[in-house]
Order: C-alpha cells, then sequence, then structure tokens
C-alpha cells in the first residue's frame, strides 16, 4: 500500500506557498489561526520511579478529563510505546518514565503483556536497560513485550512510505533496516521503507516517549523523528542532505493510520543535548526536571529546539541551521504548530 512519496511532499509544499501569496489585484486576506494544541507540563519531585510515577499518573489524568479520552483497553487490548534508545546509554528515555505509563495504564486495565515497547537496535536496547542483560538475564520489564524492528518481524510489505532516494550507504543506529522484508526488487526496496505496523495496526492506541538531541541533517531529534525515521527501514538514505531527512520525517508523520492511534507524546527533559548529536556526549547534556504531555509533536520539538538553541548561544557555539525545515515542513501538512510564542504550556500540579 502505498502512502506518500516526495514528490507529493514537494508539490504540496510549492502549491501551499503559491496559495499564501495574494493575487496582484485582489486584496490580501488575514487566515483564520487554529488554536493550538495544549502542552501540559509538570516539574518532577524527582528522576526515581515514584516521582515520575506520581507526575505521568497526574498528568494522564489531566489530558483524559481535558479530552474526554480514556485510556483503557479497546478492542484490541493493546497498548504501544516507542521509546528511544538509539543514542545508547545516556540519552534513552529513562526507564522510570516508562516504569510510570505501565503502571498508569495497567491502573486503566491494561495487564503488563497487553503492554508493549517498541524500540528500534537490540544492542542499544540491551545496553540501555530494555532487553534482559546477558550476565543476568534480568530486565526491568519481564512481562511487557519488547519488539525490536531491525529484527525485521515488524514490517509489513503492504505498508511503505515510498521514495525516488536509494540507499547508497551504511545505515545510520539501523544496521540491518530491511531485513525479513521481501521486495519485489532491489530497485523497489531501495525505494522503499517499510514502516513498522505494531504500533497503528495492532494496537488500540500508542504513546510516543522521545528524547531530544540536536541533529545535523534533521536539527531536532525528537517527537516527530522517534516517531517516523525510526519507526521504518531503509531510512538511512534520507540523511544524504538537509533536504531529504526533513520531507521524509514530515510525510510520515502525517500518514493518517499513524496518527488516528498516536495518544500523545510524553517527554521528560531529565536529559537532553544541544550539540553533537545523535551521538550521546555528557559535556553537552542539559538535565531539567520537567515534563510534556501533548497531541502535537511539532510544539513539543519546537520548545525543545528553543531550549537547544538557547544553550548553544549560552555556550558559544551556533544555533541551528534555519535551513533545516523539519518542523515547518510538517506544520504545513497540518501535524501540528512551530510558533511557541503562543503556545499553551498548562501546568499540572
Amino acid at each position: 500500500m502505498r502512502l506518500f512519496t516526495l514528490s507529493l511532499l514537494l508539490l504540496g509544499l510549492s502549491a501551499a506557498r503559491a496559495a499564501s501569496a495574494p493575487a496582484a489585484t485582489t486584496a490580501p486576506t488575514t487566515p483564520a489561526v487554529a488554536r493550538p494544541e495544549p502542552v501540559w507540563q509538570t516539574k518532577l519531585a524527582g528522576f526515581d520511579e515514584l516521582a515520575y510515577q506520581q507526575a505521568v499518573e497526574a498528568m494522564i489524568a489531566t489530558f483524559e478529563r481535558e479530552t474526554g479520552k480514556k485510556l483503557v483497553p479497546g478492542p484490541k487490548r493493546r497498548v504501544g510505546l516507542k521509546i528511544y534508545a538509539d543514542s545508547g546509554p545516556g540519552l534513552a528515555t529513562p526507564l522510570p518514565l516508562v516504569k510510570g505509563v505501565i503502571a498508569a495504564l495497567r491502573k486503566r486495565g491494561f495487564e503488563n503483556r497487553e503492554i508493549f515497547l517498541v524500540g528500534l537496535n537490540a544492542l542499544r536496547l540491551r545496553m540501555t536497560g530494555y532487553l534482559p542483560s546477558l550476565v543476568s538475564g534480568e530486565t526491568p520489564f519481564a512481562g511487557n513485550p519488547v519488539y525490536v524492528l531491525e529484527s525485521g518481524r515488524f514490517y509489513d510489505p503492504l505498508w511503505f512510505y515510498d521514495s525516488p532516494l536509494p540507499q547508497r550507504f551504511d545505515p545510520i543506529f539501523a544496521e540491518q533496516q530491511t531485513k525479513g522484508v521481501s521486495p519485489t526488487s532491489t530497485k523497489d526496496e531501495d525505494r522503499k521503507s517499510f514502516l513498522a505496523t505494531p504500533l497503528f495496526l495492532d494496537s488500540d492506541f500508542w504513546i510516543n516517549l522521545p528524547v531530544y538531541t540536536d541533529h545535523p541533517t534533521l536539527g531536532i531529534n525528537g517527537a516527530l523523528v522517534n516517531a517516523t525515521l525510526w519507526n521504518a527501514s531503509n531510512t538511512a538514505r534520507f540523511f544524504r542532505s538537509p533536504a531529504n531527512a526533513p520531507a521524509a520525517v514530515a510525510e510520515m508523520s502525517a500518514i493518517p493510520e499513524l496518527r488516528q492511534t498516536w495518544m500523545f507524546t510524553l517527554a521528560s527533559l531529565q536529559h537532553y543535548q544541544f550539540i553533537g548529536g545523535p551521538f550521546f556526549n555528557s559535556l553537552y547534556t542539559v538535565s531539567e526536571p520537567i515534563m510534556w504531555l501533548s497531541t502535537d509533536p511539532v510544539m513539543l520539538d519546537a520548545l525543545a529546539r528553543d531550549r537547544i538553541n538557547g544553550h548553544r548561544k549560552k555556550s558559544g557555539f551556533e544555533v541551528l541551521d534555519e535551513e533545516i525545515r523539519t518542523l515547518e515542513f510538517a506544520e504545513t501538512l497540518g501535524v501540528g504548530s512551530t510558533k511557541t510564542k503562543t503556545a499553551r504550556i498548562i501546568p499540572v500540579d
């Protein structure tokens, strides 16, 4: 099932720019501005399991009350958590955060075996504690299935993102991204990125749990990227220039099936990196006891971008390349808003 193509995005962006330009004989009009989605924010009392469990429960309860959406089992009785571990130890989704989310879901009727975790690389998942230790065999998620996308078991040949950009170099963070997929030809394989289907086909809903870093070709490695490029095969081909990866992230984040089951993004600022990413470098990491929850991943990424740029300026570095338009492309496709000055940040006690 062909979902989107890069050419469609470029055509759509061109059309959007053309539509925004007033005709010579017509007075410009002011378009209606949609009210931005709220960003719920809480201050963590600490980074231990109890602090996270209390904060997560408060955030989810507020979300349910304000939106009317309940995080309860549906017909499929399954929920997915998209974690991030691809920068390795030091910049992975905090384990206490994930355990807090699982506790909140169990309170609402899910069992451990019905709450699955999705990550990309087995080695990094093991190094960050999500897969059992090879020494002790122990894991904090013994009852929760952990899906390793690079195993190739979770891609469906009928669901793919189609782009004419072939893969011509070794993948970044994804050494075996296409393993297990049976394409019709090598040429077809080069232009397809197969989507990991458990999040949008096998679950009632899913929750995005990213970590923030800067990225040389994406600008921001966060909510949008965790849900798209780190959730598909054959995506390293997009990193050849800052024009390719942003377009792919924007289009993939706009896939209706993915968005329909995407409940929200929950991001902790326990640790994020403002330069040198996505590879972990402790010299450039920051920690804040803050957690965000929103259905607008673009706004969350834009808020993180502002913070990252602030730390870069303070440390004497250039701000993120303004030519990298990942968030702006996603905004054009209706995924969210980049206008942080109008953000509706709502504190949660």
